[in-house]
């Protein structure tokens, strides 16, 4: 109801130009009981039933960060709606509103979880399945100096490749799909992987298709060989690192600038002047608290 209260709703604005694709992003959406309320990723994850699939054994449910709801289930979620309004624009020449509500939002990217029910995949409790810690070969290990391996050889040929690169005997071991041996698996792995450091595995490992990569932290990530070939990360003229914008396109791939981040407030000014707004509009906008300017300080 914010920007209805400003008399800038959707139905304004479409009388005005029915061409136009409004984008509404909320946590809860346009209608329902909670559609007023505040609330945060955790809230829009757990109301949209993902955050109860989230969790190891014994473990309460947990957020990975804000990813889930606000990024991918919200952000991209309302973007893949506006391109698809735009492109219904081109045949109807209308536009639209766009109702993009976090908790809708996420529960829809987890159609596969609910359509992997009878599969068996997800038919044991919370952190005993086969993606979400219960299986020894879904999961990270810690190596012998401090660092960590991600193992995800779920196909059987990339299995046996673990195997054989842990230097194990398939033939002493139960068979994979054991459920019940899983905890003791888990715990033999992790001896195992303890032995040697992140370095020694990946030397073992690179190469093979047993689906074992290092756990790279933020220092590390832009200098692997894999990540610098493909220059996955760029470097602004602040050297701070980022990644680089994705997915990658052909004929015509993002140009990512190289600048700093802008601060908040930075360019407030010139870009309303671009629009047509005088100094003396600007000047009331800042003092009646509508816009912020914030200047940087030149470091002498």
């Amino acid at each position: 109801g914010v920007m209805e209260k400003l008399g800038l709703g959707p139905e304004v604005l479409l009388q005005e130009n029915p061409r136009l694709i409004y984008a509404r992003l909320t946590g809860f959406g346009q209608t329902g009981k909670y559609a007023k309320s505040a609330g945060h990723d955790i809230n829009y994850l757990a109301l949209s039933g993902v955050l109860s699939k989230l969790g190891r054994k014994d473990e309460n449910p947990y957020a990975p960060l804000n990813l889930l709801a606000d990024f991918a289930g919200g952000g991209v979620m309302c973007a893949v709606g506006i391109v698809t309004a735009l492109y219904e624009r081109t045949r109807s020449g209308k536009g639209q509103v766009i109702d993009a509500s976090m908790v809708n939002g996420v529960a829809y990217l987890s159609s596969f979880l609910w359509k992997s029910q009878n599969l068996g995949l997800w038919n044991r409790p919370r952190g005993e399945n086969l993606l979400d810690s219960g299986a020894p070969f879904y999961e990270t290990y810690k190596t012998s100096d401090g660092k960590f391996m991600a193992v995800g050889a779920i196909e059987p040929q990339f299995y046996k490749q673990l195997i054989k690169g842990l230097g194990l005997d398939s033939d002493k071991l139960p068979s994979q799909l054991s459920f019940s041996d899983w905890p003791g698996m888990k715990k033999k792995f992790a001896s195992v992987f303890a032995q040697k450091t992140q370095a020694e595995w990946c030397s073992i490992f690179d190469g093979t298709d047993a689906c074992v990569t290092p756990v790279l932290s933020f220092d590390d990530v832009a200098s692997h060989q894999h990540n610098k070939q493909r220059s996955s990360f760029i470097k602004n003229d602040q050297e701070e690192i980022s990644p680089r914008p994705a997915p990658l396109l052909s004929r015509t791939p993002a140009v990512p600038s190289f600048k700093r981040d802008p601060f908040i407030g930075e360019h407030t000014e010139e870009i309303l002047l671009e629009y047509g707004f005088t100094k003396q509009e600007i000047d009331k906008l800042y003092s009646d608290n509508v816009i912020e300017f914030s200047k940087p300080k030149a470091n002498l």
